[in-house]
């Protein structure tokens, strides 16, 4: 069966909350009328259960059911430390 769940690539802004991380997730897309290519940034709250992430982490996060409130987002892994 193929994995239907959405993964995401981001960085960590905020582990201050215990087994949760805020993960600023950037894209880029083609403006349609002006061509132009635009940023744009959203933040997603993902489940740390290890309480491993620190700020400045690049991470792997993949979707689930919902946690709690804000919650629909584990942490996968972690591919590279803060320097």
């Amino acid at each position: 069966m193929k994995e239907r769940r959405r993964n995401l690539v981001g960085l960590v802004t905020s582990d201050k909350m215990q087994k949760t991380v805020v993960v600023r997730v950037e894209r880029k897309y083609r403006h349609p009328l002006y061509k132009k290519v635009v940023k744009s940034a959203k933040k997603y709250m993902a489940h740390d259960e290890e309480n491993a992430c620190r700020v400045g982490d690049r991470v792997r996060i993949i979707e689930s059911r919902p946690l709690s409130r804000h919650k629909r987002w584990v942490v996968e892994e972690i591919l590279e430390r803060a320097a």
